[in-house]
C-alpha cells in the first residue's frame, strides 16, 4: 500500500518568474516578503532543505545535512490563478489564461444572471473581498441586491449577508452563475462569499467555490480510474469540480486542513491525499498582511514534525504551492512566481536538489510514476532522481 500526501500552501511563491513583468508582478517574492516579519520562523522546512532551493539559498540558516528533496517549480501555463496552478500540478498545461474582467462583467451576462436569480446586481467591479462588503454591504442589506465583483483573477464572486440570503440560496445562485459563465465568459471559479453581523460586517467560513470541470484528464482522474483512492482536503474538490475525487472533506482554515490531513494519515488507503491550505492566500496575501502571512507559515512549520511523524514506510510527503501573493507589493492580487517543492519520506534521497523544473506538471507525472503509471498527462517524472 502506497500513499502520497500532496499539500499545496496556497500562494506561497518564492520569487518572480522571468515573465512576471507581463503580469505586473516585477519584484514579487512572497516568502521573502513574509520573512521581513519578526514572526517568520521555519526551522523545520529549513531542515528539509527549503532554503537550498534556487533563489532562496541566502536564507539557509541550518548547517546540518538536509533531510528532504527539493526543487524550484516553474509555471508553464499562462496565468497565475488557483485553478490554472492546481490543474498544472495535476498535468494540464494551459496555453491561454482563463478570462478576466478588469472593467467588470458585460451587461449581457449580468442581465441573464439577474433574470434567472430574480435579484439585481450591485458593484460589478474588481474589488477586495473585505472592502467590498464595507462599501456595498449596507445597500445589499437594504435592497437584497447581490454584490457581484471580480479581481485580477478569473473569478465571479457573489457576496451576501447570511440573514438576507441564506447560505443554501447563495449556493444556488452560484450554481446559476456557473451555468451562465460559459464559453467566452467561462471564468475559472464562481465563489460564494457570505458575510454576517453588523456594519462593517465580517466574512464567514461558508465560502464555496464552483470551478470549471478540467478540460482534460488530470492525475486525479487517472488514479481513480486505475482503482486508487483520491482524497481531497480543503478546496481541492471545488477546484477540480469533483472530477477524479473519490472522497472529500471541506475545511474552514489552515488548522482544520492540517488536522483533516493528519486524520487521513491514520487511515488505510492506497493512493493520493491532496490538501489545499488556503489561509496564506485568502486571509493574508490578498489583504497585504505580511505579519499574518509569516505567522501562518510559522504555524505550518510547527505542525510539520507531526505530519512527518504520521508518514508510513511507503509514504511520500510533497509540499508545494500554486502561485504567489506577495503581501508587501501595492497589488492585492496573485503574483506570477516560482513555487517551492519540498519532499520527504523513508525512501526519499536526503539532500537531493532537483534545481529548477520546467513545469508544475512534473509533480503529477512523478506521483503517477510512483503508482506505476508512466503516461497520461503532461510533465516529466523525477521519481528516479529522488527515491532510493
Amino acid at each position: 500500500m502506497k500513499r502520497v500526501f500532496l499539500i499545496v500552501l496556497d500562494s506561497v511563491g518564492i520569487g518572480e518568474m522571468p515573465d512576471a513583468k507581463e503580469y505586473g508582478d516585477e519584484g514579487s517574492n512572497t516568502v521573502r516578503a513574509a520573512a521581513t516579519s519578526a514572526y517568520f520562523n521555519m526551522p523545520n522546512m529549513d531542515k528539509l532543505g527549503m532554503f537550498q532551493i534556487d533563489g532562496l539559498t541566502d536564507m539557509n540558516k541550518g548547517t546540518e545535512p538536509k533531510t528532504g528533496a527539493v526543487a524550484r517549480m516553474t509555471e508553464a501555463s499562462k496565468g497565475k490563478d488557483t485553478t490554472i496552478g492546481h490543474w498544472e500540478i495535476s498535468g494540464i498545461i494551459s496555453d491561454s489564461p482563463l478570462p478576466t474582467f478588469p472593467e467588470g462583467f458585460p451587461r449581457e451576462l449580468l442581465d441573464e444572471f439577474e433574470a434567472r436569480t430574480g435579484r439585481k446586481v450591485i458593484c460589478n467591479k474588481p474589488y477586495s473581498g473585505t472592502e467590498v462588503i464595507k462599501d456595498y454591504g449596507r445597500e445589499h442589506v437594504e435592497t437584497g441586491a447581490l454584490i457581484v465583483y471580480t479581481s485580477a483573477d478569473s473569478v465571479f464572486q457573489i457576496a451576501a449577508h447570511e440573514d438576507v440570503v441564506p447560505v443554501s440560496e447563495l449556493y444556488r445562485y452560484c450554481e446559476i452563475a456557473r451555468e451562465v459563465c460559459s464559453g467566452k465568459f467561462g471564468v475559472g471559479r464562481i465563489i460564494a462569499r457570505p458575510f454576517e453581523g453588523e456594519y462593517p460586517y465580517k466574512r464567514t467560513s461558508n465560502r464555496h467555490d464552483y470551478s470549471l470541470v478540467p478540460p482534460k484528464k488530470t492525475m486525479l482522474n487517472i488514479l481513480s480510474e486505475a482503482g486508487f483512492d483520491v482524497l481531497a482536503v480543503g478546496k481541492i474538490n471545488d477546484i477540480f469540480a469533483g472530477s477524479g475525487i473519490t472522497e472529500m472533506v471541506r475545511t474552514k482554515d489552515n488548522a482544520e486542513g492540517i488536522e483533516r490531513t493528519l486524520e487521513y494519515m491514520k487511515k488505510d488507503f492506497n493512493g493520493l491525499c491532496f490538501t489545499n491550505l488556503v489561509d496564506f492566500d485568502m486571509v493574508y496575501g490578498h489583504r497585504n498582511d505580511p505579519d499574518g502571512y509569516a505567522k501562518a507559515l510559522s504555524y505550518f512549520d510547527e505542525k510539520l514534525p507531526e505530519l512527518i511523524a504520521g508518514l508510513r514506510d511507503e509514504d511520500i510527503l510533497m509540499i508545494t504551492a500554486d502561485h504567489g501573493c506577495d503581501p508587501v507589493t501595492p497589488s492585492t492580487d496573485h503574483s506570477r512566481e516560482y513555487t517551492p517543492l519540498v519532499m520527504c519520506g523513508a525512501h526519499i534521497k536526503k539532500g537531493t536538489n532537483l534545481g529548477t523544473r520546467d513545469s508544475f506538471a512534473d509533480i503529477g507525472a512523478s506521483i503517477l510514476d510512483y503508482f506505476g503509471i508512466k503516461e497520461g498527462i503532461k510533465g516529466t517524472s523525477f521519481l528516479s532522481e529522488i527515491t532510493e
